[in-house]
């Protein structure tokens, strides 16, 4: 099996290299481009999904609905969808932008690109790459942040996301 190679990225998205996943997930940080899609459904939950043990970054935590790398020479909006479809067999969804950030971790440098929508579909995760899914109350997820629950990521993401919303009245 070939080692999957990640597009390197300025801070506006703009390819300026490349390297292996290895490479980007080993403290190198490398920015490299990931999306993130939040589902909500219409009493305003959101859905979660909890990242198998298997997984290199976080496993074991509940996380953001959707969330995958971006493909060299792959559009940002292209990576939403096939992740959408590979994680939780959804395609007929409108994303809204919300925001795009950089995100440090022990290990890595992620240029976030962060969308939302609202969904009433089913949902089927892939139990390949998620040990489970559900929709959380927002009260839910405030206290449970910090508690070692969620991935660091999705908790800074989540104030900015529901600051967004309220913005954009959705």
């Amino acid at each position: 099996m070939t080692e999957e190679i990640f597009p390197i990225v300025n801070e506006q998205g703009e390819t300026i290299g490349t390297a292996t996943r290895k490479e980007c997930h080993s403290g190198s940080f490398l920015l490299h481009q990931v999306v993130h899609l939040h589902v909500f459904n219409e009493k305003g939950e959101l859905y979660l999904q909890k990242r198998n043990e298997t997984k290199d970054i976080q496993p074991g935590k509940w996380d953001t609905a959707v969330g995958g790398h971006v493909n060299l020479n792959e559009k940002v909006e292209d990576a939403l969808y096939r992740e959408a479809g590979e994680e939780l067999h959804i395609c007929d969804f409108v994303p809204v932008f919300a925001f795009r950030y950089v995100f440090r971790s022990d290990v890595e440098q992620e240029l976030v690109n962060s969308y939302y929508t609202r969904y009433s579909g089913e949902i089927n995760p892939d139990k390949s790459e998620i040990s489970e899914g559900r929709f959380w109350k927002p009260e839910e997820i405030k206290s449970a942040i910090g508690k070692n629950i969620f991935t660091p990521n999705f908790e800074s993401e989540f104030p900015k996301l529901i600051e967004v919303m309220i913005q954009k009245n959705n």
